[in-house]
């Protein structure tokens, strides 16, 4: 798995490339939100457009840092899901827990 991170206006966008299916694949993701949070980035999108495959242990990275971020007073958004993430989002009921959008576009302009 590789995740890029870019500053796009202020909001840093994180793209997921590959499968996040276990600690070890989850770490990538995880250093690079606690990196924005310490840079002081208060807004952060996840685009999962290109992952395909999140377990448990990529819904424990991403549930912990939604926290984090809104400790932080900021915000962490998710874009582009794939309809298996979508599935496993729905299941798991996260879709009440984050913002989620159908493209990266929508949800860097969701914090104007």
């Amino acid at each position: 798995m590789k995740v890029t991170s870019t500053n796009q206006n202020g909001v840093v966008l994180l793209q997921v490339h590959g499968r996040i299916l276990g600690p070890e694949e989850a770490e990538s993701l995880d250093d690079k939100l606690y990196a924005a949070i310490g840079r002081g980035f208060r807004k952060a999108v996840v685009d999962l457009g290109n992952c395909d495959w999140i377990n448990s242990a990529g819904i424990r990275t991403l549930i912990h840092h939604h926290d984090c971020f809104r400790r932080n007073y900021g915000e962490l958004k998710l874009s582009c899901l794939t309809r298996k993430i979508e599935k496993i989002v729905t299941i798991t009921k996260l879709a009440q827990v984050f913002d989620i959008y159908e493209s990266k576009d929508e949800a860097l302009l969701s914090f104007n």
